[in-house]
């Protein structure tokens, strides 16, 4: 299948794999570019040294093109780039929409620039910056997100911009495929789904816990680190919601301190990030610290395996979801799911 995607950034489908903290490491996203989709390797967890070792790690395992995912508002973002640039990365994903010089120097230098956004606005700002292209993720997507469905986002992007759109949340499979497409999408880009493969790093435990989740087991929580945030429904959230401040703090203060050395950052870093992702929101000390180290508790249960004192972002979909098939399976029967579809569309149609 051949879409505006696909010729974008040189891949064989319209799929991509999105850059999940912790999650999508080098073996992810290496499977991922084989299988012919899109991976995106997640560099926020990571030092700037480590990010051109797993840049190269993944260029052992593939010749596929792939991309990197990082905070465009993070203190050494320049930092970042530069590897990016130096190790020939076909594609700089954004969690945040970048500045206008930093799409300006991505492109200068012949990278393909992708923000994600969550509202039509922001894409119509990235799109004026010059973004090649989009990921439009709606409410239904894991992590941090908005309250706008993709059902209702994704047609006003797909008006608002002339460049090519990708949609996310609440997709995993060939039907959320084409009906993407009909709304005038290029493709789609999927965490949970990839999350839940053979390829994926997690904790064979953790993965339990996800394909055992129903639809209901899923919510949006502001008690991580103040923001909307997706994920499983666990005793942790449960208790990070009635935690008063004081407990809150404490915790924050010790994760904190946990993800500055994992990181490299300094302590005014840290802060700084934090500050960054206020958006003008009212956050108390802890909840602004654990901002800045909500990579942490991902990383107790995406690393560790310690549901009991990590997070899970989770997309609605898990619950929809009860298998872990590869990369290269998955892919395959999404393209066949596909064709299928298609195929039931075009026969609703007859010669008059």
């Amino acid at each position: 299948m051949e879409t505006a995607l696909t010729r974008l950034v040189g891949v064989r489908h319209p799929i991509v794999q999105t850059g999940m903290g912790w999650v999508a490491g080098p073996r992810l996203v290496s499977a991922t570019a084989n299988a012919g989709a899109l991976g995106i390797l997640a560099s926020a967890t990571m030092t700037v040294d480590r990010l051109r070792a797993a840049i190269r790690e993944v260029r052992s395992r593939t010749d596929a093109p792939f991309g990197v995912n990082l905070r465009a508002d993070a203190s050494d973002a320049g930092d970042r780039v530069r590897v990016m640039i130096e190790e020939g990365v076909r594609v700089a994903s954004f969690a945040l929409a970048p500045s206008r010089e930093l799409i300006a120097e991505l492109k200068d230098a012949g990278v393909v620039v992708i923000p994600s956004i969550g509202a039509r606005r922001h894409a119509e700002k990235v799109a004026a910056w010059g973004a090649d292209a989009v990921i439009v993720q709606g409410g239904e997507g894991g992590g941090h997100t908005g309250e706008v469905a993709t059902t209702v986002l994704l047609p006003q992007v797909v008006d608002a911009v002339e460049i090519p759109v990708v949609a996310a949340g609440g997709f995993f499979d060939g039907r959320g495929l084409v009906a993407a497409l009909a709304y005038g999408a290029a493709g789609v880009a999927m965490g949970t789904r990839f999350l839940l493969t053979s390829d994926s790093t997690v904790p064979d435990a953790v993965k339990e816990r996800y394909l055992a989740a129903t639809v209901r087991d899923v919510t949006v929580t502001r008690a991580v680190d103040g923001l909307p945030h997706r994920m499983l429904r666990t005793e942790l959230v449960a208790e990070l919601e009635n935690a008063g401040r004081v407990s809150a703090l404490f915790h924050a203060l010790r994760r904190a301190a946990g993800f500055r050395r994992l990181s490299g950052l300094t302590w005014a870093q840290l802060v700084r990030d934090g500050l960054s992702l206020r958006h003008g929101k009212d956050l108390t000390w802890s909840r602004l610290l654990l901002a800045a180290n909500t990579p942490m508790l991902l990383k107790s249960a995406m690393v560790d395996g310690r549901t009991d004192l990590g997070v899970m972002a989770s997309g609605q979909v898990a619950g929809l979801i009860d298998d872990l098939p590869s990369c290269a399976e998955l892919v395959e029967r999404i393209m066949k799911e596909a064709e299928e579809a298609r195929q039931r569309l075009t026969g609703l149609w007859t010669a008059p």
